[in-house]
């Protein structure tokens, strides 16, 4: 018996539906009476109604949700006229879900809407009556409702022709527009409405409404896709026809605009020079493109194709100008400083002039914003006679920008490696790749993996974008890539660089940096003549400490900048003048007050010591503060600090606490005092084990209650035996102290072989002293040592 015949019997043994039911709110379907259907059900409240419903008399009441972005509707979000089904199978997935077949038994209206105590929605329900009498009217409208279905599975060719034979046997009104209304390709809104009509006759009025509409809809779909089709045949007798007219034209030797393209392209391809592989290619893509129509979308592919291949530098290279002195002159003038970059470029240089062929080397600028990274690039390309070209690296995110896509996208492009060559228009450029620890990844590829295959010069010689599908040779590119800090690029790619780290400009370098280039270069672009603007002794050194703090020249020029301006201004308005000098005392009238201060150093304070910290921008002086209360021996740590600088304040406190007696310190104080040590700034995140010393003499001064010596700054990572590791950025710390008027600097002895990298004027300036233990620390920086040996012994190795 079929499904459709076993719903037409009476229902004898219909179960008895109770008052209260557990409630299942469906989305994007609208449930009938006598409807059999398969729900796919994980909502939690909606998985306890149908464990209820199980567990009791198989009945829910499955309602539709009028938005179906609701994960946890409420009575408002749900229509006020459902059904009531029966639970026939359940079955539960793997991952904790349902699948319910479910059977449609009654219409029903909810009444009360509340959750139960076991976790699902609990409604009280009124079941309709749909029973009524036949009469003839009632029997013309089902067999005009039949007659318009049958029309309509014929029009609609999704719907299978069996369908119409099952509906014309029922003879229940009710159940005869329940089932049409569940086969008709109608909105949810639509078949809602139906659900709601209680009444048959009223029901299948609305049915035949319906189906007048979508049999008018089907019929102009048809006359529609007849045009089409016509169409179509039309176009093809068109395409053989002008194949036909083709055919007469190259008998009469003419040629159109589309074979004349063709033929242009041929022309170029015999003047470029390429390698075998790609004039094999460009061979075959020709070939393709002459046998195209000339509008086809696929014809434009292929041109652009070949226009890009034609356009990309496969031979031509710019000759390098190999004059050692000539290119150090260059360096020279456009910088200063930065000796370690400007001997690596005339080492290629030279090794160049002697074997003619040599592998381009992949260079990376390490150092904080602003020192010249980029600039220097700049200025290799210009002593080398090379073309210069650069890619942003910042925020891209998606490999393809590397690769390119492949040419089934629409649109597609070579990647960003390939524009550039075509936009340096030869094969040995000076390629920047800027900001390369700024590179992201997501789902669309990691671009850092993308630049293996670039930067790696045993593999660049047969780079493969995916637009082009062919090899380019990248291994005469010299690579320079640029970057502030190498915490982000990955180990694999660090691999394959050559690292030059730039370090931050003291203030003598950005005098001369200034008094060089940037003040000459800004009277130029603002029109200033020689003598229009004089600076007195003194008036570049003011600006870069109170109006500049930074490890580059960045904001040095933009001041500058901003004081050309004020002068130009100034002079247009009053015509009088011929010349303003600025001096260090009229500064703020032109630049305004200062924005940065030298912070005053506490004298002899206690538990305040000052540390060195390195960041991306240069070093920094961090203040520690550190604070005793009465309490239980407990560490309070304040200041956005990172889990590395806690732990070191955990073993700097327990090295103190286990010197107590060597540091004649009462080692109650352990016990019956809570220790607060604070990091000012506190919004700025701070880690790193080298504060270690810092807090290990801030805990040991207040724990002495002895104050620490004015002007002395110090950095070094401490062991809980008190010993005194290395550490990194001592030159741009050592440069950050000098800024702000440190005289001792206590650091690392394992650090002492970086001291060739400080400037020797600051060096003459500042006490350098290596210590390999606290103990030492503690001696040099708390006054009032009773241990006068220790001082002794201190005081040699100082003049040592």
């Amino acid at each position: 018996m079929s499904e459709l015949d076993r719903l037409n019997n009476d229902k004898n043994e219909m179960p008895k539906i109770p008052d209260v039911l557990p409630l299942l709110p469906v989305r994007d379907i609208i449930l009938y009476p006598a409807m059999v259907l398969p729900l796919a059900v994980g909502r939690k409240k909606s998985i306890r109604a149908l464990e209820e419903a199980m567990a009791t008399n198989r009945l829910i009441f499955i309602v539709t949700q009028k938005n179906i972005k609701i994960e946890d509707p409420t009575p408002n979000d749900v229509y006020n006229i459902g059904t009531v089904c029966e639970v026939l199978q359940l079955l539960k997935m793997p991952d904790g879900t349902l699948k319910a077949l479910v059977e449609g038994i009654n219409r029903a209206q909810w009444t009360d809407f509340k959750l139960s105590d076991k976790g699902y929605v609990e409604i009280g329900i009124k079941i309709f009556d749909e029973k009524i009498e036949k009469t003839p009217e009632f029997e013309a409208i089902m067999r005009r409702a039949i007659a318009l279905f049958e029309q309509y599975i014929k029009l609609n060719p999704r719907m299978p022709m069996e369908i119409s034979v099952s509906v014309s046997n029922i003879a229940d009104p009710a159940r005869l527009a329940d089932t049409i209304a569940s086969n008709l390709a109608i909105k949810n809104s639509d078949k809602q409405i139906i659900l709601e009509l209680v009444n048959p006759i009223e029901r299948l009025e609305k049915i035949i409404q319906i189906l007048n509409s979508e049999i008018e809809i089907l019929n102009i779909e048809r006359r529609i896709q007849s045009r089409v089709r016509n169409q179509i045949e039309k176009t093809q007798k068109e395409y053989y026809l002008t194949e036909q007219m083709k055919a007469i034209q190259k008998e009469l030797k003419q040629k159109d605009d589309a074979q004349k393209d063709i033929d242009e392209l041929k022309d170029k391809i015999k003047k470029t020079k390429m390698p075998q592989a790609v004039r094999k290619a460009v061979d075959k893509e020709i070939s393709r493109l002459e046998k195209m129509m000339p509008m086809s979308p696929e014809a434009t592919i292929i041109r652009t194709y070949l226009e890009w291949i034609l356009d990309l530098p496969w031979e031509k290279s710019t000759p390098d100008n190999l004059d050692l002195k000539r290119a150090k002159e260059i360096l020279d003038l456009d910088h200063y400083g930065l000796e370690k970059v400007k001997d690596r470029v005339l080492e290629y240089l030279a090794v160049l002039s002697r074997v003619q062929k040599i592998k381009g080397p992949i260079l990376c600028f390490i150092g904080p914003p602003g020192v010249g990274k980029t600039s220097i690039a700049k200025s290799i390309a210009k002593s080398l006679g090379r073309n210069f070209v650069r890619i942003s690296m910042g925020g891209v995110r998606d490999e393809a920008e590397i690769r390119g896509h492949r040419r089934t996208y629409i649109g597609s492009l070579p990647g960003k490696i390939i524009q550039s060559m075509k936009k340096a228009g030869s094969n040995n450029p000076v390629f920047i790749l800027d900001e390369i620890d700024k590179i992201g990844s997501d789902w669309r590829g990691d671009p850092s993996a993308a630049l293996l295959e670039v930067l790696d010069p045993e593999q660049n010689y047969a780079f493969c974008d995916h637009y082009l599908d062919l090899d380019f040779d990248l291994s005469n590119v010299m690579f320079i890539t640029t970057a502030n800090t190498l915490n982000n690029i990955p180990s694999t790619l660090l691999d394959r660089l050559e690292l030059i780290r730039f370090s931050s400009y003291t203030d003598t370098e950005k005098l001369h940096i200034a008094e060089e280039f940037l003040i000459s270069k800004q009277l130029k672009e603002h029109g200033l003549k020689p003598g229009e603007l004089i600076f007195e002794n003194g008036a570049v050194e003011a600006i870069i400490k109170n109006y500049t703090h930074e490890a580059g020249v960045r904001n040095l020029t933009r001041e500058i900048a901003n004081l050309c301006r004020k002068v130009v201004k100034e002079l247009e308005f009053n015509k009088e003048l011929k010349s303003i000098t600025i001096s260090p005392e009229n500064l703020d009238k032109y630049l305004g007050i200062p924005y940065y201060e030298r912070e005053s150093i506490a004298e002899n304070d206690i538990g305040v010591v000052t540390g060195l910290a390195w960041t991306e921008v240069g070093g920094e002086t961090l203040t520690i503060e550190v604070n005793k209360m009465k309490g239980k021996g407990s560490l309070v740590l304040t200041g956005k600090l990172g889990d590395v600088m806690k732990e070191s304040a955990q073993a700097a406190l327990t090295y103190v606490r286990s010197s107590s007696k060597k540091l004649e310190i009462n080692e109650n104080i352990f016990s019956n005092t809570d220790f607060h040590v604070h990091i000012p700034e506190g919004a700025v995140p701070k880690d790193g084990p080298s504060a270690g010393i810092v807090l290990a003499t801030a805990l040991a001064s207040v724990c002495m209650n002895k104050p620490v010596k004015k002007k002395i700054a110090m950095t070094g990572e401490v062991t809980l035996r008190g010993r005194i590791l290395g550490i990194g950025g001592l030159k741009e710390k050592v440069l950050a102290a000098y800024r702000e008027g440190i005289s001792t600097i206590l650091f690392p002895e394992s650090n002492k072989k970086d001291l060739v990298d400080i400037p020797e004027n600051v060096k003459k300036k500042l006490q350098m002293i290596p210590v390999s233990h606290v103990d030492e620390v503690i001696s040099l920086a708390i006054e009032q040592l009773s241990d006068n040996k220790k001082k002794t012994k201190i005081n040699k190795k100082i003049r040592k």
